[in-house]
C-alpha cells in the first residue's frame, strides 16, 4: 500500500496566498513574547506605590490611570496571547471589580517561568499538568487561611470592611484620602443590605475643590434643575417619569415650509399643534403627580402649563438618569398617557434644588428604595475625577461581593507567599517532570510581592527571601509593609483582601497561561482585499 507524503508546506498551499502560519516553537515564542510585553507594561502599576500610565487617544483625549482593565481596553493589540490576557482582565473586572493588574501579572509570571522550562525542552503538556496540580494545592492553602467576615452590623465587622476598602484604595489615586473614601465606600455599600446591585449608588463628578471635599449624600442626585418659575423644593413628591416627545404631530410649523394663500391658515396649523400639545399636558395632569420628569424636551408652553397647575417639570434627563430615578423611587417609565390608574408613580419625601460647586442639582431625599445614595466626587481636573471614579467603583465592587463570599485573606503579598510555600511543599512530594512546573508555579506566585517591592523602590530579592523564610517558620500572617520596606504582621496592620478576589485571580491566571502554552500553531487569515472602486467599504 503506497503512503501519500505531504510536504511541510502543504498547509501553506491550501491556505490563500496572503495567509500566514507559525508552527511549533515559533508560534509559542511569538505568543510568549507578546504576553510578556503586555505584562511588563502593566506590572509597574501594581501595588500601593505603582506608577500611572498616560493614555492618549487618536482624537487627543487624555487619560491618566493605573487601572489594569482601563489600560488594556485602550491598548490596541494584534498579538493573540495579549488578547487572551485582555479578556481575563476584563472578566476579572466584571466578576470581582478589582485585581485586574494582579491577574495579568500572575499570568505573565507563569508564562515567564514556563518559557525557561520550554527552553529546557520540557513538553508543554507536562508544564500544564504541573500548573494545574499546583493551582489546586494553592487554592486549598488559600481556603485554609481565609477567615470569615464578622457581621457588618458589629463594630468588628465595620472595621473589617474599612480595612478591605483601605487595601483596595491604597494602590489608587485616592490613596491620599483613603480613610475618607474608605468610609464613604463602606457606608454606601452597607445601605444595600447585602445586595450586589450597585445601580442604587450614583457617582457624580464635579470639577472644583479637592478630593477631600467629596461626600456621600442620602437619596438620589440628578444633575438637572426645575423649570423656570417653579418651586425649588417639593415635599411628598409623586413623580411621573416619562420618555416621550411633547409634540405628537409629524410636521412642526416652526420647522416646515408651508405654502398657503392666507396667513390665517398658518395660524390654524400652529393652533392645532398647540392644542395637541396641551391635550397631552392635560392627560399628564390626570395622573395626580406633582413632579414630571421627561427624558426628552419639554417646550415652553407645556412648561408654563405645568407651572400654572403646580407641577414641577424636569426636561432632558439623560436615559441613565431616568433609569436610576425609576429604580430608586419605585416608579415606571411611561411613553403614553392613556392609563392613569395603571402606572406606578415614583415617590420620595423631598426634592430640593441644591448647589454643588457652581452647578445646581436636584436632591431626591428619602426615596422609596431607602438604599439609594449618591457619591459626589470633587477634584481639580477631569483626569483626577475619572480616575477617582474608577478607584471608588473598584472598592464598591469588592465590598459588595463580600455579601456573596464573606471571607477575607491577608494582603501585602502574604496570601501569595503562603500559597507559594504550600506549592513548594507539594512539589517536593511529586514525582516526574511536573514537579519542576509546580516549583515554577511557586516562583511565579512569589514574584508578585517582588513586583510590589520593586515598584516601591525596595530590594525585591531580599524582601521575598525574608517573606519566604517567615512563612517557612510558621508565620502565616507575614507580608510586605510598604511603609518601612520590611516584613510585618498583615493582620495587625489591617491589610486584608477579599477571598473571592484572590481565588478568582488564581484560577483565571492559571487558565490563561495554560491556554497559551497549549498552542503550537497560529494561522492568520488573509486580510480582506479592498475594492478599488469602493476603497472605504
Amino acid at each position: 500500500m503506497n503512503q501519500i507524503k505531504v510536504s511541510p508546506t502543504g498547509l501553506q498551499k491550501v491556505l490563500r496566498s496572503s495567509s500566514s502560519e507559525e508552527k511549533g516553537e515559533n508560534a509559542r515564542l511569538s505568543l510568549l513574547t507578546g504576553a510578556l510585553a503586555i505584562t511588563d507594561l502593566l506590572k509597574t502599576t501594581l501595588g500601593p506605590r505603582g506608577m500611572d500610565k498616560i493614555l492618549l487617544s487618536p482624537s487627543g483625549e487624555l487619560n491618566v490611570t493605573n487601572d489594569g482593565a482601563t489600560i488594556l481596553k485602550a491598548v490596541h493589540v494584534d498579538n493573540p496571547a495579549v488578547k487572551i490576557l485582555v479578556d481575563i482582565a476584563l472578566v476579572q473586572d466584571d466578576e470581582v471589580g478589582d485585581g485586574t493588574t494582579s491577574v495579568c501579572c500572575l499570568a505573565g509570571e507563569l508564562l515567564r517561568e514556563a518559557e525557561q522550562l520550554l527552553e529546557r525542552h520540557m513538553h508543554p503538556q507536562l508544564i500544564v499538568a504541573g500548573y494545574r496540580a499546583a493551582a489546586r494545592e494553592a487554592l486549598v492553602a488559600l481556603e485554609q487561611s481565609a477567615t470569615s467576615l464578622p457581621a457588618a452590623e458589629t463594630a468588628a465587622g465595620y472595621d473589617a470592611l474599612l480595612n478591605v476598602a483601605r487595601t483596595a484604595l491604597s494602590s489608587k489615586v485616592l490613596s491620599q484620602c483613603r480613610e475618607h473614601f474608605a468610609k464613604i465606600a463602606v457606608d454606601a455599600v452597607l445601605r444595600l443590605h447585602g445586595s450586589t446591585n450597585l445601580d442604587h449608588i450614583k457617582i457624580i463628578k464635579k470639577l472644583g475643590g479637592t478630593l477631600a471635599d467629596s461626600f456621600l449624600a442620602d437619596g438620589f442626585i440628578l444633575e438637572k434643575r426645575f423649570g423656570v418659575g417653579q418651586k425649588k423644593r417639593v415635599e411628598n413628591a409623586k413623580i411621573l417619569i416619562a420618555n416621550t416627545p411633547m409634540d405628537t404631530d409629524k410636521i412642526k410649523i416652526y420647522g416646515a415650509r408651508v405654502r398657503t394663500d392666507s396667513i390665517t391658515r398658518v395660524a390654524e396649523i400652529e393652533q392645532a399643534e398647540q392644542e395637541k400639545m396641551m391635550e397631552k399636558c392635560r392627560r399628564i395632569l390626570s395622573y395626580g403627580c406633582n413632579v414630571f420628569v421627561n427624558r426628552q424636551l419639554i417646550y415652553n408652553r407645556p412648561e408654563q402649563f405645568f407651572t400654572d397647575h403646580g407641577i414641577n417639570s424636569i426636561e432632558h434627563a439623560d436615559f441613565d438618569g431616568i433609569e436610576r430615578l425609576a429604580l430608586v423611587t419605585g416608579g415606571e417609565i411611561v411613553s403614553t398617557f392613556d392609563s392613569p390608574g395603571g402606572v406606578r408613580l415614583g415617590e420620595c419625601a423631598v426634592i430640593e434644588e441644591i448647589m454643588i460647586g457652581d452647578d445646581p442639582v436636584l436632591h431626591f431625599q428619602a426615596c422609596r428604595a431607602n438604599e439609594a445614595c449618591s457619591v459626589v466626587i470633587r477634584g481639580a481636573n477631569q483626569q483626577i475625577l475619572d480616575e477617582a471614579e474608577r478607584s471608588l467603583h473598584d472598592a464598591l465592587c469588592v465590598l459588595s461581593q463580600l455579601a456573596v463570599e464573606p471571607r477575607l485573606v491577608l494582603g501585602g503579598g502574604c496570601a501569595e507567599a503562603l500559597m507559594a510555600n504550600a506549592v513548594d511543599a507539594f512539589a517536593a512530594r511529586m514525582t516526574g517532570k511536573s514537579a519542576l512546573a509546580a516549583e515554577a508555579f511557586a516562583r511565579a506566585l512569589r514574584n508578585l510581592p517582588g513586583i510590589i517591592a520593586d515598584n516601591a523602590g525596595f530590594d525585591a530579592t531580599s524582601i521575598v527571601a525574608k517573606l519566604r523564610a517567615a512563612h517557612a517558620q510558621g508565620d502565616g500572617s507575614a507580608g510586605l509593609d510598604i511603609q518601612t520596606g520590611d516584613i510585618a504582621d498583615m493582620r495587625k496592620l489591617g491589610v486584608v483582601e477579599s477571598f473571592r478576589l484572590k481565588a478568582h485571580m488564581l484560577g483565571s491566571a492559571t487558565e490563561a497561561a495554560e491556554m497559551i502554552l497549549r498552542v503550537d500553531d497560529v494561522i492568520k487569515a488573509a486580510p480582506r482585499k479592498m475594492d478599488p472602486a469602493h476603497p472605504h467599504m
